[in-house]
């Protein structure tokens, strides 16, 4: 007799390359054997020395050998401190976040001016160190929102919205098939607006502004235009102007809204420097951006093609990450490497 419930057919092939290992364990297999750890740091470089330098550079507001003990110093904070699951977040925020705390620092240490004498730049070390460290309060709520993110979420947003990657460079960051990443990403973006009115809520300074979180987000979205009573709490009340402005850039401009809740310090020039930036504003008439460079997560050759490839990409850098990797045991008191860690020089000259 013929089962009513006939057999489900035969999923569907999953189209193009299997996912490739995440950056959590990469980060991970650093702590493990030798042979292991020399491939994982490869790879890791390969994926976010360019961009860690970039913002080096935008920090220093110098190139040259200065950014590349930076970018070094950057790679050995985070990575010589893993955090296990989502608390730590994506890693490429984090590893920028730790180059400009670490221009922040060495900016402040006169010895470290002697040494690299373009921390002084004012629009660069000097300049840093002379702001503000905390966020802004027009990105207050931003920063809250972002934060409360999963690592995952964070990942997705950063590289699709900031560096204006196509979906499979994060997917191939996290280790997942393509078509869950765009998924995923969806969510993100929701959860991102929805963390945003939660905090304005949660740090709402009155009854009135209470009474506007319900109406900040709504009317703008389907007409483009406030109540009237909403405009008029908004001239008086800043944490519900910034609420607004920030919840408008979901419309229109969330890339800027991350940058400057992350970096703060050189978000747009970090922003003009991404590649994939560039590649948008030249997509061509049929509107297909181009195909992920070989190399890159999602696009990467398979096997010993990829490992190679990307060996081949970070082994200029692989030896200034080495040195700061075996001396991760020597951190200064806030956790920054001081500069004599990565130049070598005598403890006696610091």
């Amino acid at each position: 007799m013929q089962s009513p419930h006939p057999p489900h057919p035969p999923l569907p092939a999953r189209s193009g390359p299997p996912p490739g290992e995440s950056d959590h364990t990469l980060a991970a297999r650093l702590g493990g054997p030798e042979a292991g750890r020399h491939d994982a740091a490869a790879l890791l470089l390969a994926r976010h020395w360019r961009a860690v330098h970039d913002y080096a550079v935008v920090c220093l507001a110098a190139a040259g050998p200065s950014a590349r003990l930076v970018t070094s110093a950057a790679f050995q904070q985070v990575l010589g401190r893993p955090v296990s699951g989502a608390a730590g977040g994506a890693l490429r925020p984090r590893l920028l976040a730790a180059v400009r705390e670490t221009v922040r620092t060495w900016a402040a240490d006169e010895a470290a001016c002697v040494v690299l004498p373009e921390l002084r730049k004012p629009a660069g070390g000097r300049g840093l160190r002379a702001a503000a460290p905390r966020t802004p309060e027009r990105r207050r709520l931003a920063e809250r929102a972002f934060r409360s993110l999963p690592g995952a979420s964070q990942c997705l947003l950063w590289h699709t919205e900031v560096e204006a990657e196509s979906i499979n460079i994060p997917a191939g960051l996290l280790g997942m098939d393509t078509a869950a990443a765009v998924i995923a990403l969806g969510r993100a973006r929701a959860e991102f607006r929805a963390g945003c009115v939660r905090a304005h809520r949660e740090l709402a300074t009155s009854a009135e502004c209470l009474f506007c979180n319900r109406l900040l987000d709504g009317p703008i979205r389907r007409t483009g235009a406030r109540l009237p009573e909403v405009r008029r709490h908004l001239t008086a009340c800043s944490h519900c102007r910034h609420a607004a402005e920030q919840l408008s850039r979901f419309e229109d401009g969330l890339d800027v809204l991350i940058a400057e809740t992350v970096l703060g310090w050189g978000a747009r020039r970090y922003l003009d420097s991404r590649p994939g930036r560039a590649a948008r504003e030249e997509v061509p008439a049929h509107g297909r951006l181009p195909a992920a460079p070989a190399g890159r997560p999602g696009g990467a050759p398979p096997g010993g093609r990829r490992t190679a490839l990307a060996v081949g990409v970070g082994l200029a850098s692989l030896g200034l990450l080495a040195t700061v990797l075996t001396a991760m045991d020597r951190p200064g008191d806030d956790g920054v490497p001081h500069p004599s860690v990565t130049l070598g020089v005598p403890a006696g000259h610091r």
